[in-house]
C-alpha cells in the first residue's frame, strides 16, 4: 500500500518545530498520542491501513497530516521514507510505533495462521519502522522512538498466547535498541498499557455473549477498578518525547493501575 498525504508538502526548514510520526492513529491510543502530540505544538504524521486517516488528521487539525500506511509491508515504509524526504531533510524529533493487534486463545485455541497475523502487525510492523528511521534519526545524534507493547509483554496474560508473545518481542526489541545505540543521542522506550477503554474494545465488549459480564471482567481486571483512558497512555507518550525524559532510555512504562504490580 502507497502513503498517501492529505495536506500538501514543504520542504521549508523550522528549527523550532518538532516532528512526530504516528503509527495506527486512526483510532484508541494512536490517535490519542497524535492528539497530545499536536497540542503540544508538534507537527504529527498520522499513520493508518485505514482509509479514514485523512478524516482523522483533518478532525484533529493543527499541524496534523494523514497517511494511509500498512505496517508490515516494506515497500509501503520505503514509500513513506521517500515522502518524508521531499518533506523535509532531516529526521523525524519522534516516531511511534503503536499499530497493533489481538486476539484471545489458548496454545490449543491458537493457529499458525493467527499467529503469522499478530506478528505480522505487532513485531514486524515495529520493526520495519524502525528500521526505516532509525539510521537517520542516529545519523542526526538525536530521536526518540516509542514502541507501543503491553502489560502482556511483561507478563503473562490468561488466554493470549499469540498477543503475549507479541508484545514480549516488542519489549525485547526496544531493549536491544537501546542497548545497542546507548550512546547515539536517540531513545528507545516502550509504553506497556494495561486494560485501555478504547472503541476497539468497547466492539469487542458489544459482541460478546454478554456485554455487561464482559465489561465487568475487564473492569475487575484493573487493580484500581477502572480501565486505561487513552488520554492516559498518551500523558506517558508526551513525558518520554520531552526534553525532561533525556536520560530515559530502555524504559518500559507501565499504565496499568497497578496490574503489574
Amino acid at each position: 500500500m502507497n502513503s498517501e498525504s492529505s495536506q500538501p508538502r514543504s520542504t521549508e526548514p523550522n528549527v523550532d518545530k518538532r516532528y512526530a510520526l504516528v503509527t495506527g492513529a486512526a483510532s484508541g491510543i494512536g490517535r490519542a498520542i497524535a492528539e497530545r502530540f499536536v497540542k503540544d505544538g508538534l507537527t504529527v504524521w498520522m499513520l493508518d491501513a485505514d482509509s479514514s486517516i485523512d478524516q482523522c488528521a483533518a478532525e484533529l487539525g493543527g499541524d496534523a497530516v494523514g497517511f494511509q500506511l500498512d505496517v508490515r509491508d516494506v515497500e509501503a515504509w520505503a514509500g513513506l521514507r521517500s515522502e518524508w524526504s521531499r518533506y523535509r531533510s532531516g529526521a523525524p524529533d519522534v516516531l511511534v510505533n503503536n499499530a497493533g493487534v489481538g486476539t484471545a486463545g489458548t496454545l490449543a485455541e491458537t493457529g499458525p495462521e493467527e499467529l503469522d497475523r499478530l506478528y505480522a502487525v505487532n513485531v514486524r510492523g515495529v520493526y520495519l519502522g524502525c528500521r526505516t528511521f532509525v539510521p537517520q534519526m542516529i545519523e542526526s545524534g538525536r530521536g526518540c522512538v516509542i514502541n507501543v507493547a503491553s502489560v502482556g509483554g511483561l507478563v503473562a496474560i490468561p488466554d493470549r498466547v499469540a498477543y503475549c508473545t507479541t508484545k514480549f518481542a516488542v519489549v525485547g526489541l526496544t531493549r536491544c535498541l537501546a542497548r545497542d545505540h546507548a550512546d547515539s543521542g536517540v531513545r528507545f522506550n516502550g509504553l506497556c498499557p494495561g486494560r485501555v477503554d478504547t472503541d476497539w474494545v468497547r466492539q469487542r465488549i458489544a459482541e460478546s455473549e454478554d456485554p455487561v459480564a464482559t465489561e465487568q471482567a475487564m473492569v475487575e481486571s484493573q487493580p484500581n477498578g477502572r480501565m486505561v483512558k487513552p488520554e492516559e497512555v498518551a500523558n506517558a507518550a508526551a513525558y518520554l518525547a520531552s526534553e525532561g525524559a533525556g536520560a530515559v532510555n530502555g524504559a518500559m512504562m507501565t499504565i496499568d493501575g497497578g496490574w503489574l504490580a
